[in-house]
């Protein structure tokens, strides 16, 4: 027996070394490696990497911008079965070990003894959270001795809870998804708290492998995976019997969720985008920034709407030009070869493509994919005369077969009306539009849409497109006009003239767009009729230089505009978005103010990080009263204000604009725009609450055709847009000012009429220009235009 005594105490003697010799290896690996080591305190301040948001100004979802999709959880807010499922899965003594785990270690080890490869590497959650934020994922012995070592920090110096939540929202989960809350939301578009337990297990599985067990990519090792975490939670008692069997039993569930925009506004989405990222650079994408804009989302629905339903309208009035394709189709076609022929092909604005499949006589069959067989009746043909060029159209078809034939890919625009579902025959029009509304007290913009659709063409006309605005300009003339001296009755000839002006080239010929002449004209009606040559002799008159200062008031770069007589006919390149910051002048009473689109940024846990304070109109405000907020200065005077305000309400009622009467409003005021050839087409108008701003035109600048003026190819979308915005907007009068008065005129001559003369109108003056009582003495002898107060009330210029 003593034998066995001594081999004992050798055993014991060799323990007790070994013991020591790995204690001081350990030891030793320690402080070799502690020096390297990070420090666990960043973990206390997390700063997960997540997506620019953007939302509207009722904090609607616009678009997510970033490559991870991460949305961040504390651990009070992720239900105890998410975490038990992750336990069941990954880690069932985490709340037992101090950060390692060595019944795994020995497992590990054991492995390796067995195979000669490293391929379990017993690791905790909390390894698994030093190795996410800390370390590469390399399997070597140093970086796993790193990890342990970590892991121990790390709980050291966090609670179990903390490391729970670290982990819950780091781990990458398939399909850009970060964390269990985006898991949740890509997954089944729900969030962690609507989840069933078979979702539940489902995405306990995936951080093993996401793309092996990921149910999009492969379904059948998805349900292995889930099953296992299910049987797991079981054994460790987590659910009862009867849970997991019901869990098992149900089917797959889950499908691609990309996160909807709430609310349709992409150009004004890039905005943002654009404006963030020169601010933050990358750091946009990454930081969870949550951007609020201006933007109304029911306003902005109407814009789109108006805006395409405009643009289909002239696309309607010029004919049909053709299918976009033709494919060879036999007619024997299954669905599945059909959806496979349309998958390339993505829906533009609200047209969605089709496949002719069959015509008859008066109809046709088409296929819009996913099994959808639709009859496309005459109504929804019949208005396709073929397409000539942009001034004539041929003649009315008198069959679909005229129009389509069977493997024609067209556009189908579906409406729902009173008598249900309503097909018609569309195509993606040639030309395009802008549309953009403001707030005219603060610049704020309501509404934006840049072209028919981002997604078909990314340019964004409102802010990068520079067109002629036409007779949109004249306001700007006509306002500087009024500051020389003229008044609303001022006479001017409207008659042919020839410039010779070196600056145009030689010889210029203006006229007016119906060709005709109408002699001594108003100020008033002139503008109402959008009179050409009136406008131009009235810039000679007044002069360049003063047309360029009243220009400036009105936010142009006078370096940017013309130096000639052309101005009067706004043959400046200027932007929609200049246009309505300076129709907001002419609708809030004179102030200046400057277009906006971000109201506010927050972090995603709700921090401010920065909040606008636009110049805003408060004619009542004094720097005193006014406080931090910015004040809109003044650029024109209250009188200035009224009387154009007023004579382009005259537009609406009775010139250039009148269709916009069919809103039955009389506080609405704007003008009209066309260039040369029709080129442009515009309509800039407002009242006291909104302006907005409708363009029509060709990215090429070819003409649009015969009639495509102001009035009929850009007039529609804004009245469309303005029934909606304006409809529980209480009308606002127009006040007069101080220093005016309102004077019985001759129509013709815009001199005081006389006391009995019956066709005699009301015109409103600044006093000092108002024109002077009739003189009934026989000695009387003024000439016409003379006016002893040296007002302009009878200026004219012939």
């Amino acid at each position: 027996m003593k034998w066995l005594k001594k081999l004992t105490r050798l055993f014991i003697w060799l323990a007790l070394i070994g013991g020591l010799t790995a204690a001081v290896s350990i030891a030793s690996l320690y402080y070799y490696l502690e020096p390297t080591l990070p420090s666990t305190d960043s973990l206390k301040n997390v700063q997960f990497q997540v997506p620019l948001r953007v939302f509207s100004k009722e904090n609607k979802l616009i678009a997510e911008f970033g490559e991870m999709r991460r949305i961040p959880l504390a651990y009070q807010q992720i239900p105890e079965q998410m975490v038990q499922a992750f336990l069941a899965a990954e880690d069932d003594r985490f709340f037992v070990h101090p950060g390692v785990d060595y019944k795994g270690l020995v497992r590990a080890a054991y492995q390796l003894l067995l195979t000669g490869e490293r391929r379990q590497g017993g690791s905790t959650i909390t390894m698994q959270v030093a190795r996410n934020f800390f370390l590469s994922s390399e399997k070597t012995f140093t970086r796993k001795f790193s990890e342990i070592f970590l892991s121990l920090r790390i709980e050291h110096d966090l609670t179990k809870q903390e490391i729970l939540e670290l982990y819950l929202n780091k781990i990458y989960m398939g399909n850009r998804a970060y964390g269990v809350g985006a898991a949740a939301m890509v997954y089944y578009g729900k969030a962690v708290n609507e989840l069933s337990l078979p979702q539940i297990a489902m995405i306990a599985g995936l951080p093993k492998a996401p793309s092996r067990y990921n149910p999009l990519a492969d379904p059948e090792r998805s349900i292995q995976r889930r099953d296992y975490v299910l049987g797991r939670m079981n054994k460790l008692g987590f659910i009862t019997d009867a849970e997991e069997q019901d869990a098992r039993s149900t089917p797959i569930t889950a499908s691609m969720h990309i996160a909807k925009a709430e609310a349709d506004a992409p150009y004004i989405a890039e905005m943002v985008r654009a404006e963030m990222f020169n601010r933050y650079g990358n750091e946009a994408y990454t930081t969870g920034f949550n951007v609020y804009t201006t933007i109304e989302s029911a306003l902005q629905t109407t814009a789109n709407k108006a805006l395409r339903d405009n643009l289909q309208a002239y696309d309607q009035r010029h004919g049909y030009r053709g299918a976009e394709q033709h494919l060879n189709i036999t007619g024997k076609e299954d669905d599945l070869t059909l959806d496979a022929l349309l998958k390339d092909h993505r829906i533009v604005g609200e047209l969605q493509p089709a496949i002719v499949t069959q015509v008859q006589e008066k109809s046709a069959t088409v296929y819009l994919g996913e099994g959808r067989h639709e009859e496309l009746s005459w109504s929804g043909l019949e208005w396709a005369r073929p397409y000539k060029n942009d001034n004539r159209v041929g003649g009315k078809p008198q069959s679909a077969g005229e129009i389509i034939v069977a493997g024609d890919l067209i556009r189908i625009l579906e409406k729902q009306t009173e008598a249900g579902k309503e097909l018609r025959l569309a195509q993606i029009p040639s030309a395009e539009s802008a549309f953009v509304a403001v707030n005219p007290d603060n610049g704020a913009i309501k509404a934006l849409a840049g072209g028919y659709d981002f997604y078909h063409s990314k340019f964004n006309r409102v802010t990068q497109a520079l067109r002629q605005p036409g007779s949109g300009f004249k306001p700007v003339i006509y306002s500087a006009a009024l500051d020389a001296g003229f008044t609303p009755a001022s006479l001017i000839n409207d008659a042919p003239v020839v410039f010779d002006d070196p600056s145009l080239e030689g010889a210029w010929r203006p006229e007016n767009y119906s060709g005709k002449f109408f002699g001594p004209t108003r100020l008033r009606y002139a503008l109402t009729k959008s009179r050409n040559l009136v406008s131009i002799r009235l810039l000679r008159s007044i002069g360049i230089k003063r047309a360029l200062e009243q220009a400036e008031k009105f936010g142009f770069n006078p370096d940017d505009l013309p130096h000639n007589l052309s101005l009067a006919l706004g043959s400046a390149s200027v932007t929609p978005l200049q246009m309505a910051s300076a129709y907001s002048i002419l609708a809030n009473g004179g102030f200046k103010v400057e277009p906006y689109f971000i109201d506010r940024i927050e972090r995603d846990t709700g921090e401010l990080i920065e909040k606008s304070l636009p110049v805003t109109v408060c004619e009542e405000c004094t720097p005193e009263t006014a406080g931090d907020l910015p004040i809109a200065p003044r650029v024109i005077s209250p009188q200035n204000y009224y009387l154009m305000n007023s004579m382009m309400r005259d537009v609406i009622t009775q010139g250039t604009a009148i269709k916009a009467r069919s809103l039955g409003r009389r506080d609405l005021a704007g003008k009209t725009g066309t260039t040369n050839d029709q080129r442009d087409a515009w309509f800039n108008g407002f009242n006291r609450t909104l302006v907005a701003i409708a363009w029509v035109g060709f990215d090429t600048s070819k003409p649009l055709g015969r009639g495509e003026v102001g009035g009929r190819a850009a007039l529609p979308a804004w009245i469309e847009f303005m029934r909606f915005a304006l409809k529980d907007v209480p009308e606002q009068p127009l006040k007069l000012p101080p220093g005016m008065v309102t004077v019985r005129i001759d129509p013709k001559t815009g001199k005081r009429a006389s006391v009995d003369q019956e066709d005699a109108i009301f015109e409103v003056f600044r006093t000092e220009n108002a024109p002077e009582a009739l003189d009934t003495s026989s000695n009387s002898s003024k000439q016409p235009g003379n006016n002893s107060k040296g007002g302009a009330g009878e200026q004219q210029i012939f």
